[in-house]
Formats: C-alpha cells, structure tokens, sequence
C-alpha cells in the first residue's frame, strides 16, 4: 500500500502577464496521470470542513485557485498536514489515501483532478471501514456492497461534437452543481459532459478588473471555458459573425470548437477563467494574429 511519503506538492509553471497569471497542468507531464475528472468546490463557509473519504484506485491533484485551506492525508497509521494557498502549486494525492480539506477560507476555491472514471464502487466513506481496508484490500465493504456504477451521460454531447467553424457551433452549458451546507460542487468528465478528452487544464488569475484576454483561435484543439470565479465576456468570431457570451456562475460553461476565434474581456475583480482544453499544448496549433486568422478560414474553404 502507499505511504503518506508518495503525496507531495507539485509546482505549476506561473506565465507572469501585467493582463493576469495563468498556470497549466498537462497530463502525465504536470501530474504523474491522465486526466478523466476535474471538479471545483466553491461557497465554502469559512473555517469548515470537507471531503473525508478515500479512493481504492483514484489519484488526484488539489490546487487553491483562490483562497486558502489545508489537506489532511491518513494511511490509516500515520498523517500529514499540506497548506494550500497558492495558485501555481498543488497536492498530489495517491490511490488509498484518507484525505479530508479543512480550515477553509472565506471565498476559498479549490480545484481537483481526478486520475478515473466516476465510480462509487471507488470511495470508501467510513473511516473505521477504510482502517480494515488498509489492513485487508480485499475486504467486502459495507458502504459500497450491492452499488451499481452510475454513468453520467448528456444528450447535448453529440451535438457539441462537430467541430464547426460558426460562432453558432459554440455552446452554453449548464452543468451539475451539487449543493451541500459545507460547500457546492461541480464536476466535468471527459467524453461525457464535454465532447473531448482532457488532456490540459489552464487558469487565469490575479486578474486586473476590466482587462481583456485570449484574443486567438486553434486549428484542432476544442476549450472549454469557465467564470470558476466572478464574471467576464467572451466574444465569438468566425469571420462572418459574431457573438458575445457572459460567463458569472461557476456551473455554466462554453464550448469553443476549433476555427472560432475567442477573447475574453471585461473581467471582474477576483475574476478566474477556467479552461479545459481537448490537446496539449502544441503552438503552432495557436492562431494569434487575425489577418492570418481570416486567411486560414478561406484556406480551409477551398
């Protein structure tokens, strides 16, 4: 079984920009697995707690997007205490660890990926059960015998799949807040609530009220875009027509399929805008310039 040595912090690359920071995490690059889950807790009352489970084969990655809160980790012999309070850095958590998230601040947001598929037969809920589980991995559990699997899945999907070149191809989703009086929670997964593999996950933060970013289009790569705090526009162009979208809930997200070209502006203070991406990141995938923009659309046309 795992020792409470194998959790560590992992340092983020941080992109300095005077228009906000932004830090990414690629899978297998940033953290030691693929990504199949990301989920975000938010409303958190100050000073409480959550979590207070384990997961047989799930590994995760925490990272504060805003705020502060600590991550107490359990083998069931031993614990350790981790301080997450920046955005450029979070805890990696191996498979069969206990770990609860407590001392939330206020305005606390917390990040977590997740290494599996959803699948209740993977928690264990108990920790008297989790402590026989430690000592006997093939113990029967009583909190997950008799369960089945629930698999998530969203009609919109098969629609959000083409990979349009309209600003018409992009769509507003809402997704599942889970309410809970210690915080709300929302989760994507990939393939299910968006049309793609999550190979790469992006944040911006420490943004200046009224700044603008983004202001580029990809060749392949879909994104999906997230208000995980505060609100801002994003305005759609696919050289014909455009659309501007307001993000200000973190359960509502947009869909940007490649050959739309996006920006985001008018950012709120404490704005952070969340990003799923489909590829890592790859820069000649990027258009920046729009001239060259407009010239790959009739490119494309022929």
């Amino acid at each position: 079984m795992n020792r409470i040595e194998e959790c560590r912090i992992i340092e983020l690359p941080k992109i300095a920009d005077a228009r906000g920071n932004l830090s990414i995490i690629e899978q297998f690059k940033h953290v030691p697995f693929e990504i199949r889950r990301v989920h975000w807790i938010y409303d958190v009352p100050g000073g409480l707690n959550r979590g207070g489970h384990a997961y047989r084969n799930t590994e995760e990655y925490i990272v504060a997007l805003s705020g502060s809160f600590d991550v107490e980790i359990d083998n069931g012999s031993e614990k350790k205490t981790y301080a997450l309070n920046r955005s450029y850095y979070g805890l990696y958590v191996p498979k069969g660890m206990w770990r609860t998230m407590t001392n939330f601040s206020t305005n606390s947001l917390a990040l977590v990926l997740s290494s599996t598929d959803y699948d209740e037969h993977d928690y264990i809920m108990d920790y008297n059960e989790y402590r026989l589980w430690r000592k006997n991995p093939s113990t029967t559990l009583l909190s997950t015998e008799n369960k089945t699997s629930t698999k998530v899945n969203d009609p919109v999907v098969k629609a959000m799949m083409a990979e349009g070149k309209s600003v018409f191809d992009c769509s507003l989703c809402e997704l599942n807040k889970m309410h809970d009086a210690e915080g709300n929670l929302t989760y994507i997964y990939q393939n299910v609530h968006v049309p793609f593999p999550i190979n790469r996950v992006f944040y911006s933060y420490d943004i200046p009220g009224g700044e603008d970013r983004g202001a580029h289009a990809h060749k392949k790569c879909h994104q999906f875009i997230i208000a995980a705090s505060g609100a801002f526009e994003v305005v759609l162009d696919d050289g014909v027509n455009k659309r501007t979208v307001t993000l200000n809930r973190p359960f509502w997200g947009l869909h940007v399929p490649p050959g739309v070209w996006a920006s985001e502006q008018g950012f709120s203070s404490g704005s952070i805008c969340l990003v799923l991406a489909s590829h890592d990141y790859i820069e000649d995938d990027y258009i920046r310039n729009y001239d060259d923009y407009l010239e790959y659309l009739k490119e494309q046309r022929h």
